[in-house]
């Protein structure tokens, strides 16, 4: 029953969208030329108005423009966006089932570590993050310094 009301609404929306876009599709090509100088400030408009509207809060507008910014500073270090991605799905599952093994355990930490498989797989998350210290730490010393000398020679 829920399922054919699922599947109904999906294509009675394709149809409306179908019947919106035909007639549309000379407005989107022409969307394209419009030049990144006016298009970014009106995005970042259209952000910001719709961060607000959620819970008329300043806050949160303030809390976008942060992380827009870190994203920026990211992309511009050539940092990848899906572990990030990945962590903010993952993060919060994986602190409240550790939570909740805490609770079981009446907060006795050594519960992760007193049988072999679980044992095992903290090993291998450990070997897993050590192993990644090196690598990141060189590819960063080596943006900062093709950095400094793509600036050394512009100047």
């Amino acid at each position: 029953m829920v399922l054919g009301g699922i599947t109904a609404s999906f294509w009675i929306g394709n149809i409306f969208l179908l019947i919106l876009n035909i007639p549309l599709i000379g407005l989107w090509v022409r969307l394209l030329t419009v030049p990144y100088h006016l298009l970014y400030p009106a995005m970042l408009f259209f952000i910001v108005i719709g961060v607000y509207s959620v819970h008329n809060s300043s806050f949160d507008v303030l809390m976008t423009l942060g992380f827009g910014l870190v994203g920026f500073t990211m992309m511009k270090f050539d940092f990848p966006a899906a572990p990030l991605l990945l962590g903010f799905v993952l993060g919060p599952l994986v602190e409240e089932r550790f939570r909740r093994a805490l609770i079981l355990a009446r907060s006795d930490i050594t519960v992760f570590v007193d049988r072999p498989v679980s044992l095992g797989f903290l090993l291998a998350t450990l070997v897993v993050l050590l192993a990644t210290i090196g690598p990141v730490r060189k590819i960063i010393l080596r943006l900062l310094r093709r950095r400094s000398v793509t600036t050394n020679i512009n100047e």
